[in-house]
């Protein structure tokens, strides 16, 4: 059997259950409320924590508040993935957004000794990723997948492709030494160094593009 098959029974069988379905939506309320306090404190700008600049989760916090419009982005986020959660058709997109999130926490909160906040990341990192799993049927096309055709192939490609990207390298170190970027002194042997990392890149992608499917996704049996 497929291992495609055996997951969609092993997922049919565990979401089909009152219990589990209680508890994937207990779960997902949960993690939508730890997320929206902190996420309202960090939109409005204010300080996350009071600990002084000697203590390492303080230093940490600290330099995160002062770099702007980046700390209200995080709070963005979290809230972007906390109302998702909270949609029923869009949960399975704010359990792939949460997840992340939580995980990048979950390691602070641990590598700098966040006394006892690091269990509960962890905790909620392992609950998040219980959400993605129980969204299995309907991201499973990331990993599950099949395309009907594959990629147009033309004569010479694998000439032609590498070849476009040694001549962008020498069109690269121009530009470098017009610009007098990085104040190199001899801007012919990086102008050669260029051509001849842009003919290996092209060749990764002639390779690349050779193999890649296209076309419609097909339908799984």
């Amino acid at each position: 059997m497929r291992v495609e098959h055996t997951l969609d029974a092993l997922h049919v069988s565990f979401t089909r259950r009152w219990w589990t379905q209680l508890f994937a939506a207990f779960t997902r309320c949960l993690l939508a409320l730890g997320f929206i306090p902190p996420s309202i404190k960090k939109i409005l700008h204010q300080p996350f924590t009071i600990l002084p600049d000697s203590n390492p989760v303080g230093h940490y916090f600290n330099a995160l508040y002062e770099t702007g419009f980046y700390y209200e982005f995080i709070g963005w986020a979290q809230l972007t993935a906390a109302i998702l959660l909270l949609i029923p058709r869009f949960s399975h997109i704010g359990a792939l957004l949460f997840l992340p999130i939580i995980v990048n926490i979950a390691v602070l909160t641990t590598s700098v000794g966040f006394v006892g906040t690091w269990l509960i990341t962890i905790l909620m990192a392992l609950a998040a990723t219980y959400l993605v799993a129980w969204e299995y049927d309907r991201l499973k096309p990331i990993v599950f997948w099949t395309r009907e055709a594959r990629t147009r192939n033309f004569k010479f490609q694998y000439l032609a492709i590498p070849g476009f990207f040694a001549v962008g390298g020498v069109a690269m170190g121009l530009i470098w030494w017009w610009i007098r970027l990085g104040n190199f002194t001899n801007y012919l042997n990086i102008t050669a160094g260029l051509v001849v990392l842009g003919a290996i890149f092209g060749s990764v992608v002639a390779v690349h593009y050779h193999f890649m499917p296209a076309g419609h996704l097909k339908e799984t049996a």
